[in-house]
């Protein structure tokens, strides 16, 4: 009976299902045409989205030292708090494409170096205040020029000048065309803030989003209140209510959604999820994605400044068994270059072989036989400890001495990451390639966590970007894709999905944007309580 009800589940959540499909395959089942009517209803009146409640979210990827700033943000948390109650003039789609939000259209000039967007009128932020041309290029100025210590000052280095043009447009120039631009303005980091004293107040709790900040305490909490005023109110914003708590440990977070501590939880363990399947009230919402799991090594110093020995290193990870032994098969196997396979320009035909004689032959030409330290902690991404273990038997292989080292969870954004020579670390799927591309493979970018520079990726990008014929562009990519998986300083053995759990009482839209985990970070306005 079990098998039977675990197979009525998933054809009800297959989102391709229609109702005569699903009637003949419950019928055959034993499941009477009555009972199968009733069902195919309930899912139909599950979909559609109602209005009230109160959502609860368990979520991972949260610092104590988390700001509202947005030029500091870096993991999903902070994501999801300004999506709630914080707009960008784009927003990813629920169907992965380029979306008005407080910009109510844009145009591109023929060389796509200068875009004009109008703004949305009669747009207020929730203390009344109008929103303004001078608010969005302030906010965008956040983001600009050597004062700048945003982590998506390299996303904004090829604008040249922000300026108004009347009182509703605000035009972009550009150094160089770029086609992708209005992906480039849903960028987490682009916050439109309020301004205060002629500059963006960063810390405003003030914002034009779907919801109210009413509690904000870094890496413990935050809780929302509908905005009653807000321009998407009658698209979004079903729950009247929204509570997110920081829950690090992997099997805290999952006892919470089970024992009805929270409604739905971010990054469930892989391992258990098998298990978590057949919880009749759990819901495994799984999304393909451009997440990319990396590990940089710094190339500042020695022994990682050392092509040879990155390559030894590179070529004795079995990423096979990677994604069946970290990821439980939710992943394809990764090539050590960031560009994931949803987008356009990904090159299927580029791989890293697993080949120890390789690994041996580029070790013994590298020099290098000193120990080196490894570091990760589980909130790198979820199965960091397993990962760790299987890349410790691999470099044991070769003879590479490594010791592994377990870090705190807390801090690790800022103590580890881009900042210690080689350590865990997962880059969130972005839509476009620029965006992945300008922030951390850049010679000089600020979140170029392995301070790799080299010159022909540097031409590439910046020549890719205004690039309007689609198959030149690919084809740069492409040879980007190739100059950092066999000159750069990333393993990136897979690339994974977008999964997350929920009670079956929180509604789930029948598409989700891919451009960040959690709907694209927009969960809490575009769920709803069933």
């Amino acid at each position: 009976m079990t098998e039977v009800n675990d197979t009525i589940q998933r054809m009800l959540a297959d989102k391709k299902a229609n109702r005569r499909d699903f009637m003949a395959g419950a019928t055959a089942l034993g499941v009477t045409a009555t009972s199968a009517s009733a069902m195919w209803t309930g899912r139909a009146h599950a979909a559609e989205p109602k209005k009230g409640g109160h959502l609860r979210a368990g979520l991972n990827d949260s610092n104590t030292v988390d700001s509202l700033d947005p030029a500091t943000f870096n993991a999903t948390t902070m994501i999801v708090v300004s999506r709630a109650y914080r707009d960008s003039l784009v927003e990813v789609g629920q169907d992965d494409s380029a979306q008005p939000a407080l910009a109510e259209s844009w145009e591109a000039s023929a060389d796509a170096k200068e875009w004009r967007f109008k703004l949305r009128p009669g747009v207020e932020f929730s203390n009344g205040k109008s929103l303004t041309t001078e608010d969005v290029i302030n906010s965008i100025n956040v983001h600009r020029g050597e004062e700048s210590k945003s982590g998506a000052k390299g996303v904004f280095e090829g604008i040249t000048e922000v300026m108004e043009d009347g009182k509703n447009t605000v035009v972009v120039k550009l150094a160089d065309g770029n086609a992708d631009f209005p992906f480039l303005m849903t960028d987490y980091h682009m916050n439109i803030l309020p301004t205060v004293d002629g500059k963006a107040d960063v810390m405003s709790r003030h914002g034009t989003g779907t919801y109210l900040l009413k509690e904000f305490e870094p890496g413990l909490r935050a809780g929302f209140e509908k905005n009653p005023n807000s321009w998407q109110g009658d698209e979004f914003g079903h729950v009247d209510s929204a509570e997110l708590i920081t829950i690090l440990d992997d099997t805290a977070r999952v006892n919470a959604l089970l024992t009805g501590d929270v409604d739905v939880i971010n990054r469930p363990e892989l391992k258990t999820l098998g298990r978590l399947k057949r919880v009749p009230t759990v819901n495994i919402i799984d999304v393909e994605s451009n997440l990319a799991f990396t590990h940089p090594m710094r190339t500042e110093g020695a022994p990682f400044d050392n092509l040879d020995f990155r390559l030894a290193l590179k070529h004795s990870i079995n990423r096979e068994a990677f994604v069946e032994k970290v990821l439980y098969g939710y992943g394809t196997v990764g090539n050590d270059q960031p560009l994931g396979p949803k987008m356009a320009s990904y090159d299927p035909n580029l791989s890293v072989d697993y080949d120890l004689d390789k690994a041996k032959f580029h070790l013994e030409k590298s020099g290098v036989t000193d120990a080196i330290k490894y570091q990760y902690a589980d909130t790198a991404y979820g199965g960091a400890a397993d990962a760790a273990q299987l890349f410790l038997e691999d470099w044991e292989k070769v003879g590479i001495n490594v010791g592994l080292q377990k870090e705190p969870k807390d801090g690790y954004w800022t103590n580890i990451w881009n900042v210690q020579p080689f350590c865990a670390c997962y880059w969130g799927p972005r839509p476009v390639e620029d965006m992945i591309l300008s922030i951390a493979y850049l010679g000089g970018a600020k979140w170029n966590d392995t301070n790799i520079d080299i010159k022909r990726v540097n031409e590439l990008v910046v020549a890719a970007r205004g690039e309007l014929d689609q198959a030149k562009r690919t084809a740069m990519y492409q040879e980007v894709q190739m100059l950092i998986s066999t000159e750069g300083a990333t393993i990136i053995p897979a690339f994974g999905k977008d999964i997350a759990a929920a009670n079956k009482k929180v509604g789930v839209p029948g598409k989700l944007g891919g451009g960040w985990e959690m709907d694209g970070g927009h969960f809490i306005k575009r769920w709803w309580m069933t």
